[in-house]
């Protein structure tokens, strides 16, 4: 088939404006692997680049790569490349609802997605809805509020002091920690506004206790009525002080766990909650001693996914493929060994450092050395047999990173 797929980040999705970093960083990581994916299975793929990170060159296995200079463009060659493809995927965040739009537009002119459609995207995007219907069903969910950024900050106060401390500010349509803090006490209530205002345009928010316990998601495939969950996976993951950056670091895929099988039953209840979801979802949880607690759901491409393509026994795009056009699900699941990545930041690289980044084998975002950033960004993934080794080839993977981008030097 001839597919085009779109990554929002990469793809012209912040053209005219500064590339931010870390979300160019994930965005590239998922397309590259999501490409190289399909091109396996026998696709042949087109994709977009913004005008910027095409002049590199990066590592892309696509068919063809059509650089964009402007939004307006990057919407207009997408509907156009699509009218030419058999089906297409899109991969974006949910933030200022950038995922819904581009599936809704495609929609519009028949285009056959890979993705979840766009009304259910809309739905679990929206937060407040995620979890009053999730609640209906039972799911295990934080205790949350829905404040509005408008509202006197005395009376966020008073709502946050009857849920109590600490809590969790976080935008109802974020993604990647944008946005979020971590309020462990009154004072602090001032500070998680002003960056809730700062760095979301939505004009209302949720406030969630602050659940104890191990951060991970759940990867699931999802056809028609039924759904598989495919591998557990643990989560590194900051969550700062108003003061402070959050930020999602990176994965380990599989996570051993006793709780599997608990996550598994809990993840496959969110989309029996939402049965318009199909394709690839994922579903963010805590494990804490009592039960698994789903804290967001994500109708759309993961990061997790890159790991776990690297220990998958069935090709993972395909497997979309299939759930999508033939709404069947792969009958023998199955992981093999571990896959450890990690975001990794170094001073600004420049092209000849940037090209010898790319070589290494390890390195499956790399650090695009713009001229306006003091520092670069690449993603490094290690797999090994056992954790243990995983860790280790991913220590010896990122100490020739740094030698290899600035001498050794590290931040």
């Amino acid at each position: 088939m001839k597919l085009l797929v779109f990554e929002h980040a990469s793809g012209g999705g912040f053209a005219e404006t500064p590339l931010p970093q870390g979300v160019l960083t994930e965005g590239f990581a998922m397309l590259r692997a999501a490409v190289s994916d399909f091109k396996a299975a026998g696709h042949e793929v087109a994709t977009l680049l913004d005008s910027r990170v095409a002049v590199f060159n990066p590592p892309l296995d696509a068919d063809f790569v059509v650089p964009v200079s402007s939004q307006q463009e990057a919407k207009e060659t997408l509907r156009r490349l699509s009218e030419s493809a058999d089906a297409a995927y899109v991969i974006a965040p949910e933030t200022d609802k950038a995922l819904q739009s581009h599936v809704a537009s495609l929609e519009q002119i028949g285009v056959t997605l890979l993705n979840c459609p766009s009304h259910a995207i809309e739905k679990v995007a929206d937060k407040a809805v995620l979890h009053e219907r999730l609640r209906r069903f039972g799911v295990p969910m934080p205790e949350t509020l829905v404040l509005s950024v408008q509202d006197e900050v005395a009376e966020i106060k008073r709502a946050v002091g009857n849920l109590g401390f600490p809590v969790v500010f976080k935008p109802l349509d974020g993604v990647s920690c944008l946005g979020l803090s971590v309020v462990r006490n009154e004072a602090e209530t001032d500070g998680a506004v002003g960056k809730l205002k700062q760095e979301s345009t939505g004009k209302h928010f949720l406030v969630q206790e602050l659940v104890k316990g191990l951060a991970v998601s759940v990867c699931l495939i999802a056809a028609s009525d039924e759904a598989l969950p495919v591998s557990l996976n643990r989560q590194y993951v900051t969550l700062g002080a108003p003061d402070a950056v959050s930020s999602y670091d990176g994965g380990l895929v599989p996570l051993d766990s006793p709780l599997k099988r608990g996550a598994f039953v809990v993840a496959e209840k969110v989309l029996e909650s939402f049965r318009e979801l199909r394709g690839f979802v994922g579903v963010d949880l805590v494990l804490t001693d009592e039960e698994p607690v789903v804290v967001e759901v994500n109708p759309r491409l993961t990061m997790s996914y890159v790991g776990l393509r690297k220990v998958a026994n069935f090709n993972l795009a395909q497997a979309v493929v299939n759930a999508i056009f033939l709404r069947q699900l792969p009958a023998d699941v199955r992981t093999r060994g571990y896959a450890y990545f990690s975001k990794v930041t170094a001073p600004c690289t420049n092209a000849d450092a940037f090209r010898e980044a790319c070589r290494m084998s390890e390195v499956i975002s790399p650090p695009f050395p713009f001229a306006s950033d003091d520092s670069a960004c690449a993603i490094l993934l290690s797999h090994g047999s056992t954790v243990k080794e995983a860790m280790a080839r991913f220590s010896d993977a990122k100490k020739q990173f740094f030698n290899t981008v600035n001498g050794g030097r590290q931040r």
